[in-house]
C-alpha cells in the first residue's frame, strides 16, 4: 500500500505558516479600512476578544498543553496530517477571500464604518459571517492535524467567541441597514450554509 509523501513533513510548521500568512494578510488590510463612525461597547469587545484569544492560544499554541489538555483525541497518521493541512488551508482561503471583499468595511471589533456598504457577493452569499466561517473551517483542520484536547476546547472557545462578536455586529448592521439587513439575515444564515 503506498503511502501518503507527508513522512518528512512538518505539520505544526505548515499549520503555523498558514495561520501567519493570513494574519499577515489582516496587518495589512488594516492600511485600506475606513474611518469608524460608530462601534461596540467597551465592555463586550474585551470579553469577546478574551474568549478568542484563549481559544487561539489553547488551539495553535504549545502553552497548554499539560494534563488532559495535552492527551490526544486522534492517534498520529498521515491522514489525520494530510486532512488537518488541508482543511486549514481551505478555512484561511475562505477567511482571505472573505476579507479581502469586505474590504475598508473591516474592523477587528464590531463597527459601522465611514461610507459602510452591506457587503452581500461573493462569500457573503455563503455567510453572513464567512471570515469567522472560514476562521472556524481552519481551527477544525488545526484541531485535526493536532490532535490534542486542548485543538477541540479552543474551538469550542472560538464558536463562543464569534458568537458574542456576531452578536454586536448584527445589532449594528440591523442598525444601520434596516430593512436591508433583515431580508439578508432571511436569506443567508450567520455561519453554516442552510444551518445556522
Amino acid at each position: 500500500m503506498a503511502t501518503l509523501p507527508m513522512a518528512n513533513f512538518n505539520v505544526q510548521a505548515a499549520v503555523g505558516d498558514m495561520w501567519m500568512a493570513l494574519g499577515l494578510v489582516w496587518l495589512v488590510g488594516l492600511a485600506f479600512t475606513k474611518r469608524t463612525v460608530r462601534s461596540q461597547a467597551v465592555g463586550s469587545r474585551l470579553f469577546h476578544m478574551l474568549v478568542i484569544v484563549l481559544a487561539f492560544t489553547l488551539l495553535c499554541g504549545q502553552q497548554l498543553r499539560a494534563g488532559w489538555l495535552g492527551e490526544r483525541f486522534l492517534p498520529p497518521s498521515q491522514a489525520a496530517d494530510f486532512a488537518g493541512v488541508t482543511i486549514t488551508l481551505l478555512g484561511c482561503l475562505f477567511a482571505i477571500w472573505a476579507r479581502v471583499k469586505l474590504g475598508g468595511n473591516w474592523s477587528g471589533r464590531a463597527t459601522v464604518k465611514a461610507g459602510h456598504e452591506l457587503v452581500t457577493t461573493g462569500p457573503y452569499s455563503v455567510a453572513r459571517h464567512p471570515i469567522y466561517t472560514g476562521l472556524l473551517i481552519a481551527g477544525a483542520g488545526t484541531a485535526i492535524a493536532y490532535g490534542e484536547a486542548r485543538c477541540l476546547l479552543g474551538l469550542v472557545l472560538l464558536f463562543l467567541g464569534f458568537a458574542a462578536k456576531i452578536a454586536q455586529e448584527e445589532r449594528l448592521m440591523v442598525e444601520t441597514f434596516p430593512e436591508a439587513y433583515r431580508a439578508y439575515r432571511q436569506r443567508v444564515k450567520a455561519l453554516i450554509p442552510g444551518v445556522f
